[in-house]
């Protein structure tokens, strides 16, 4: 049967939309309705180039046959089983490929839901792995200025975006920030950042203002990307990783954008050289078909909870899909895809033709800045005086028009095409996009 390409919901008010002006919206809704490959197909039949990843997650394309085959299968044998004193096979499987693809250290993963509650979980075992170990002084939570961590409430806490916490009453207690790496000094940089390593040194005078002794765990994305692809400046990475070291604070990689090939790697400690004590992941886990998130720990974090009577729960902590079964199936498919096809080495590979394409952009009207790393890209924009977010968002909306679709954050253009991008398609995804800011 041919797919009908204008389904139309006959009421759009019943879905209060997340992150979305819903009245602008509705009145113009932008519906998708098939997805294949690099492209979307909306509810016009038009082909859309997906330049973002959906969300930064679909990285291997869209519909993939193995993945998608997995799905239908598993749904079919065992569609869930109880998450609790209960297994099945396919989490364990996946626990395994994953743990075999992450970073040496990384050995165990405890699956939940989303790259917000894998934040959760990091931190809730960050708190919880000090206490059993005798120093349950250790609550203090560090995160950064425009971090971005989800959007439950430790997330929010240790992250930094003003709009994602002011509306929001009273946070967590006992968290501090340190400063973004967004330097001036910094401006058309391609790649990592020569200046600002030494932005690292401020978690001394944080440890020194509250004692190390209360500090349980330092949370950054290694490549900040929701709040507009903020870059860690040459060293920083290693120097906080020595600072949380000497002080015994536990060192938490939020890789739920750059895990799974983003940068070239499989994650970005692989990519920097960098070894946290956790990595949160999610979005590219599953290539975004079906939620899950994981949180993958050292060895030491893991057998520090691994006492007491065998009989007794470790962690007091978890989720009713925690490990689903058709999210496993959907998890292995998609790492088997991703190593089938090569696509982590495919995206180092195409890297320097995306920057060179992205930082051709810098002759246009209203463009500030630019930035890249690996597959992921922002256009920087001056805001309109008065009317903060409107020129990127105009930019977007022009955008879809024209057949491409792009992410905005604030006056910021942010772009993560999946890995599976070919020159022709950047040609496009890029020179659509000087069209549409030329016009501006």
């Amino acid at each position: 049967m041919a797919l009908d390409r204008k389904p139309a919901p006959n009421d759009l008010n019943a879905f209060w939309m997340p992150f979305t002006a819903n009245r602008q919206f509705k009145k113009a809704p932008r519906m998708l309705v098939a997805a294949q490959d690099m492209h979307f197909t909306n509810s016009q039949g038009r082909q859309i180039l997906d330049g973002t990843a959906g969300l930064w997650c679909c990285n291997a394309g869209h519909c993939r046959p193995k993945i998608t085959e997995a799905i239908q299968v598993q749904a079919a044998e065992l569609d869930y089983a109880p998450a609790f004193q209960m297994g099945h096979p396919k989490a364990f499987e996946l626990a395994n490929a994953l743990v075999g693809m992450a970073p040496e250290g990384m050995d165990h993963a405890f699956f939940c839901n989303s790259g917000s509650e894998a934040v959760e979980t990091a931190l809730k075992i960050a708190l919880a792995y000090h206490r059993v170990r005798g120093e349950g002084a250790r609550t203090r939570l560090i995160g950064r200025e425009r971090g971005y961590h989800g959007v439950n409430f430790g997330g929010i806490s240790v992250g930094g975006i003003v709009n994602n916490r002011k509306f929001f009453g009273t946070l967590l207690a006992g968290v501090d920030h340190l400063p973004h790496t967004h330097l001036p000094q910094n401006q058309w940089v391609k790649g990592q950042p020569e200046h600002g390593a030494e932005l690292a040194d401020e978690l001394e005078r944080i440890v020194a203002l509250h004692g190390p002794e209360t500090i349980a765990a330092v949370i950054v994305e290694p490549v900040a990307g929701s709040t507009g692809v903020i870059l860690p400046p040459k060293g920083y990475l290693q120097r906080l990783r020595a600072i949380t070291q000497k002080h015994g604070i536990l060192l938490i990689f939020d890789e739920v954008i750059t895990g799974f090939g983003r940068l070239g790697a499989p994650f970005a400690a692989d990519y920097f050289g960098v070894m946290p004590d956790m990595i949160t992941c999610a979005k590219g886990l599953t290539n975004g078909v079906i939620p899950m998130g994981a949180v993958l720990t050292s060895g030491a974090i893991h057998d520090a909870f691994m006492t007491g009577p065998e009989h007794v729960i470790e962690l007091f902590h978890g989720y009713t899909y925690s490990g689903s079964p058709i999210a496993a199936a959907a998890g292995l498919a998609t790492l088997e895809t991703y190593r089938e096809e090569g696509l982590f080495e495919r995206a180092a590979d195409i890297a320097p033709y995306w920057q060179e394409a992205l930082h051709s952009l810098r002759d246009l009207p209203h463009v500030i800045d630019i930035r890249n790393m690996g597959l992921i890209g922002a256009v920087e924009l001056d805001p309109i005086a008065g009317e903060p977010t409107k020129r990127a968002f105009e930019a977007f909306l022009a955008a879809y028009d024209k057949g491409i679709l792009i992410r905005t954050t604030g006056d910021i253009i942010a772009m993560s095409p999946p890995l599976i991008i070919e020159k022709t398609h950047i040609d496009e995804l890029i020179g659509t996009l000087r069209d549409v800011l030329k016009a501006a």
